[in-house]
């Protein structure tokens, strides 16, 4: 975090034991791993454990002219910090799977690979897309006081979105822990690149939350002309007299909700 809004004004829930003080009258900093030498602060005292008539040791403004520079600890970057943890768990865990048991498999697209995306908090949960060669899902995490324990694999759950209702169904992994994901694209050979992975990846992230997909949301449909597609014989497609069928995904392409891959699709 870089500076709120205003000055300090005493507010000490609003910043952590760690956060770096400046005085916004001379830009002095104070550094609570320093300390202050010219008042005898001890290096580790926190900004707001500092005395009430503490003042900027170099123009001597009182605390309340102190801004936030950094802090380190403060919520915000501690929960960027959480989710970056579970983003790089479930991506160690999945990669794992990919070196172990799935890179022969003739359903893997190997110009992919594991990534973990857009990752953020909702109702107080972990989610975010994680893309393999294999498939691409949206993936919920349990918050810290959520126990899905007991919980069995293969529970289904439905949950709602701005953009509608979409089933989740619970996993486990001895990494990754419990888990819930919602299929998105399976297999993956759709993708040309990563990056075109990555780009319809943050699409569906930002078009789960518009409530401008919501008369998309019934998927049977699109379930259903999808399987039929896929188990039409190879030269039936072929014989196809349409348009050419794009080959990035596009809105109707993401039959789990009609979420919007547009940019990818033009990019």
């Amino acid at each position: 975090m870089s500076g709120f809004e205003g000055s300090y004004l005493g507010a000490a829930d609003k910043i952590s034991p760690a956060a770096i003080m400046e005085c916004k009258i001379c830009w002095t900093p104070y550094d609570p791993a320093e300390g202050d030498d010219y008042r005898q602060v001890e290096p580790g005292t926190a900004f707001r454990d500092l005395p009430g008539d503490w003042s900027c040791p170099n123009c001597s403004a009182p605390k309340a002219q102190f801004m936030v520079l950094e802090d380190p600890g403060s919520e915000a970057v501690a929960q960027d910090r959480k989710l970056e943890e579970i983003a790089q768990r479930l991506t160690s865990d999945f990669r794992e799977v990919w070196h172990a048991s799935m890179r022969d498999l003739p359903m893997v697209n190997k110009t992919l690979s594991v990534e973990a995306v857009g990752f953020q908090v909702w109702n107080e949960r972990p989610l975010g897309v994680l893309i393999t060669p294999w498939f691409m899902n949206l993936v919920l995490m349990p918050s810290e006081d959520d126990n899905w324990s007991e919980i069995r694999p293969g529970t289904k759950d439905i949950l709602n979105f701005p953009s509608g209702d979409y089933e989740f169904i619970h996993n486990t992994r001895e990494m990754t822990g419990a888990y819930m994901a919602c299929s998105l694209f399976s297999p993956m050979f759709e993708f040309k690149t990563q990056m075109q992975a990555v780009e319809v990846a943050r699409a569906v992230m930002a078009a789960l939350f518009d409530p401008g997909n919501i008369a998309d949301t019934d998927r049977a449909a699109d379930i259903r002309a999808a399987r039929e597609a896929a188990a039409a014989p190879a030269n039936d497609r072929e014989a196809d007299d349409g348009p050419e069928r794009e080959t990035v995904p596009t809105r109707r392409a993401i039959i789990t909700g009609g979420l919007a891959a547009q940019a990818a699709a033009e990019a």
